[in-house]
Order: C-alpha cells, then sequence, then structure tokens
C-alpha cells in the first residue's frame, strides 16, 4: 500500500492537537467521596478505563509495551492509542487509537469543528458548547509524506472512499516501522496534519490555550479564546 508513496525522516518542532477540556479535568465522582475512599474510587477507574486497562496489561490494538511512561502528559498519549471505536473508524485509524495533530491550530479548528458538526447533524440537533485545549508536542522520524498526493484516496473528503484507504496506507506505515502520516489537511485547504501512529514519537507535550466553540443551529461554530 506504500508503493509510489513519499517517506520523509522529519523533524516537526511544534504541532498542535485539541482535545475536549472534559478529558482534562478529574474524575466527577471524585468530589463525592470521603478522602479515604479516593482509593476505592481509582480500583473502579482502573477497572473500567481502557487507558488503565491497556497500561496495566495491554489492549486489543496497542500493547502495554508500546505505551510510555514517566514523561509529562503520558496518561494523555496513551488515551489517546487506548481509546478508539471500532464501529467508527477514522482516516488512519480503525483498529486502534492515534495521536491526530496539526502545524497550525487554525487547521484543528476546521478538523474538530467538520467532526463535531457531523455528530451534531447525526443526532438531529445542530447545537452544542464544548471547550477544546491546545496540547502541543513534537514528532519526529519516518513518515508517510501524502502531501504532493492530492488524488490519493485517502484524501477523500468522503469518509466512506477516504478512511478504508487511510487505514490501509497506516497499516502498512506501521508494519514498515514507521512513525506515522503527514498529510494535507482535507477540512482545512492549505494546511497540514500529522497522525502519530507509535504513542513513544509524541513527544514534549505541554498544555496551551482553551476554545471554545458554539453550534448555534449550523455546522459553523462560533469559537472564541477563553483562556491563554
Amino acid at each position: 500500500m506504500l508503493d509510489g508513496l513519499t517517506i520523509v525522516r522529519e523533524a516537526m518542532p511544534r504541532t498542535v492537537r485539541l482535545v475536549s477540556t472534559a478529558r482534562l479535568r478529574p474524575p466527577v465522582l471524585q468530589a463525592l467521596v470521603a478522602p479515604e475512599e479516593v482509593a476505592d474510587l481509582a480500583e473502579i477507574e482502573g477497572a473500567t478505563s481502557s487507558r488503565l486497562i491497556a497500561e496495566e496489561r495491554g489492549a486489543e490494538g496497542v500493547g502495554r509495551d508500546e505505551l510510555v511512561y514517566g514523561v509529562p502528559y503520558a496518561a494523555f498519549i496513551n488515551a489517546s492509542f487506548a481509546y478508539w471505536k471500532p464501529r467508527e473508524p477514522n482516516r488512519f485509524n480503525a483498529t486502534r487509537g492515534a495521536w491526530y495533530a496539526a502545524l497550525a491550530v487554525s487547521t484543528c479548528m476546521r478538523e474538530v469543528a467538520w467532526h463535531m458538526a457531523d455528530f451534531l447533524a447525526k443526532s438531529g440537533v445542530m447545537t452544542g458548547v464544548v471547550d477544546y485545549a491546545e496540547l502541543f508536542a513534537s514528532m519526529a522520524g519516518e513518515f508517510v509524506d501524502l502531501r504532493g498526493a492530492g488524488e490519493h484516496p485517502s484524501l477523500d473528503p468522503d469518509p466512506a472512499v477516504g478512511y478504508p484507504a487511510g487505514n490501509a496506507v497506516a497499516d502498512a506505515a506501521r508494519a514498515r516501522g514507521l512513525n506515522g502520516v503527514i498529510y494535507p489537511s482535507v477540512r482545512d485547504p492549505g494546511g497540514t496534519c500529522v497522525v502519530a501512529l507509535r504513542p513513544n514519537a509524541v513527544q514534549s507535550v505541554a498544555p496551551g490555550a482553551v476554545y471554545r466553540f458554539v453550534w448555534s443551529g449550523h455546522p459553523e461554530p462560533a469559537v472564541t479564546k477563553i483562556s491563554d
């Protein structure tokens, strides 16, 4: 599946990913239990958290030895690989998670807005408010480079076409030991995205600003920075 595609060795000192701030908050039940019961709460979370299960003994699609430990924001890196929806694959991951990012936050905003609007449309209610936080990371190594392959089927805007082709590329990239895929954003013309296919490809994670997205009846949200 990589025949004819370019493989590059590249260093990207600053990529950015947007994640819902709900993922950054303490467990919602923590405020409801006494201090001496926090350990019990942690045990319950450990029995149901895909990330914690993967970190302890691995999970379908990702081995424990692939995950990262002892580095800042390791939990967020590992969570991105431990959580995925087998029935709802993304462009470059179907059987395991991945870390999606971009070179510019404006590209992330367009990508996130498209996916959330698609979700809201399927729910039948195009209204909602979601806060997203920036997570910066550096990446380096060998990547499949689709920036000069605009006609590649993995870049088709129709998920029914683009996602199966993209997952075939991702599977072949992992099998070859590559760190991920660099590709032109499908939702932000001129933007560049990168997907890390291995946890250890995501380095030096640090938080950034928080943005509020508000959908009020149409697919394009109003976006406001609410925190630096």
